[in-house]
């Protein structure tokens, strides 16, 4: 899986086998967007095996100087960009686990150890979420986790692997989308309000 050294986000703060958390500062943030996909090197001592997720929560988080800033009057523009560029606001960015490398191969699966505390987070290349996406089993992950926008989640992770997908066109775009819809017909027969729910994000997304 290739990795653009040149899109990392931050660093693990704390992980499981189902999702771990990325620390960063406030002015890292335009690249990482909910629903894309990031990776970071797993606990196993081997340097080309990656955990693979997908962003679903990012929360900035307050610290007593905010608390300041806010509750001050005629607070400058030069005064925000000092407190958001230079110090330390602290960032959270929470990924559920929704894969894994190992031996150059990705498996759509729950990894089998999670990342190191400080490993690296960055975003996956356009060319490593094609890859990736080039199946959907992932989508059982997805469905079935906890405490996760799950529908708004799986809309959003499909619009933006489109874009990779789809670079040279729409037509291949769109194919995409309708195989991606079909697979989730399947897993989703049972409980169609949900379905149609899930399909208009990804219409209203694309």
């Amino acid at each position: 899986m290739i990795i653009d050294k040149e899109q990392t986000i931050g660093r693990v703060l704390r992980g499981s086998t189902t999702s771990f958390v990325c620390g960063t500062r406030i002015n890292k943030l335009e690249a990482p967007q909910f629903g894309a996909f990031v990776e970071a090197a797993c606990g196993n001592g081997n340097s080309q095996d990656h955990v693979i997720g997908l962003i679903h929560a990012i929360r900035i988080e307050d610290d007593p100087l905010v608390r300041q800033l806010i509750l001050a009057d005629n607070v400058t523009e030069q005064t925000l960009q000092d407190q958001r560029e230079n110090r330390m606001v602290p960032v959270e960015i929470s990924i559920l686990n929704v894969g894994y490398v190992h031996s150059n191969a990705a498996r759509q699966a729950l990894p089998p150890r999670p990342p190191l505390s400080l490993a690296e987070v960055r975003m996956c290349s356009p060319g490593a979420v094609r890859a990736f996406c080039a199946r959907f089993d992932f989508f059982r992950l997805v469905l079935s986790a906890a405490e996760v926008p799950t529908d708004e989640l799986l809309a959003a992770c499909l619009s933006l692997a489109a874009e990779h997908v789809g670079a040279s066109g729409s037509a291949e775009r769109r194919a995409f989308l309708v195989n991606a819809g079909r697979e989730l017909a399947k897993l989703m027969s049972q409980d169609l309000g949900r379905l149609e729910n899930i399909l208009k994000l990804i219409r209203a997304a694309a």
